[in-house]
């Protein structure tokens, strides 16, 4: 039997629907300026800041002509970020999840001692010289590529989300897999990731992220242009037109209208497009984990 839903109910509805779609639409403005912003002339910017439309006389590609001056060198660091990410993503998902299983089962003895070692870790660290030259020194990570997979592979806060996800499978499943004669590693594959869905779709987009955006170990480790990621490479094409612009204004050299400002939205475009296609693939299962993972202690 169908039931009737009351005027209040259908108020209410309404209502909340507005809200979000306010909400929402109020989160969208900043990407939405981001783009006319990258399609508009540099003089208009600076005049007249940034702007909700633009009109033919306004409307300009030259930031992206200039992102894109040298294509091979935008994809080859496509190329780069991509692998480092894909790579990165799947062998740190791998990590993070076995170790949070593992800490996670009640019939682990060591999980408390370990738990309080990767926790330590949290609050002290060596240092950045350090471990710069036990990487360059010792683990020979120059120009290497697997220097940009391995220093974000596994984070100590992922694991706790990991680890207090799991808690929330019965170790019951665990125990029944075992009486069939089943292993620890079929266990976790067959039982325990089946379940995790969840937490899989947030720890693949918070470490896809990560990957993504990195720039800094990309700097440290890597002196030749061949193996620089995307957002290096976006940000040494802005460090040169800037510095461009700063010798012209001191020596008074005509180097023409450089859109140092249209560059940098357009480099955020080039950079933060493919990776906002892969949320909402996520989406439906990002509050789930990340409401579980943070609610249990």
């Amino acid at each position: 039997m169908k039931i009737k839903k009351g005027k209040d109910v259908i108020v209410f509805h309404i209502m909340a629907y507005m809200l979000v779609g306010v909400f929402a639409l109020a989160c969208m403005i900043p990407f939405y300026l981001i783009i006319v912003g990258s399609v508009t002339k540099e003089n208009i910017i600076i005049t007249g800041g940034y702007q909700f439309f633009v009109t033919a006389k306004e409307f300009s590609l030259e930031a992206y002509r200039m992102a894109l001056k040298d294509p091979e060198s935008i994809l080859r660091a496509y190329g780069v970020t991509i692998f480092v990410t894909v790579a990165g993503t799947i062998l740190s998902i791998f990590l993070t999840t076995m170790t949070g299983y593992v800490l996670a089962r009640p019939d682990f003895p060591w999980r408390n001692g370990l738990s309080f070692f990767f926790f330590f870790t949290t609050l002290f660290n060596g240092g950045l010289v350090p471990w710069y030259l036990l990487c360059t020194k010792y683990l020979n990570f120059s120009n290497r590529i697997y220097s940009l997979i391995i220093p974000g592979l596994f984070s100590v806060w992922n694991m706790i989300i990991a680890k207090s996800f799991m808690k929330g499978i019965p170790f019951e499943m665990t125990e029944a897999a075992k009486i069939d004669g089943a292993g620890d590693f079929l266990i976790f594959y067959k039982v325990i990731m089946p379940m995790a869905k969840p937490l899989v779709a947030t720890l693949t987009l918070f470490i896809a992220l990560a990957y993504w955006n990195d720039w800094y170990n990309c700097m440290l480790f890597m002196s030749t242009s061949e193996n620089w990621n995307l957002q290096y490479t976006l940000q040494n094409i802005l460090n040169s037109t800037t510095a461009l612009k700063r010798v012209a204004a001191q020596t008074g050299m005509q180097v023409g209208q450089l859109p140092s400002e249209g560059l940098k939205l357009a480099m955020t475009v080039i950079a933060t497009g493919p990776i906002v296609l892969l949320y909402p693939f996520l989406q439906k299962y990002f509050v789930k984990g990340l409401t579980i993972g943070a609610v249990k202690g």
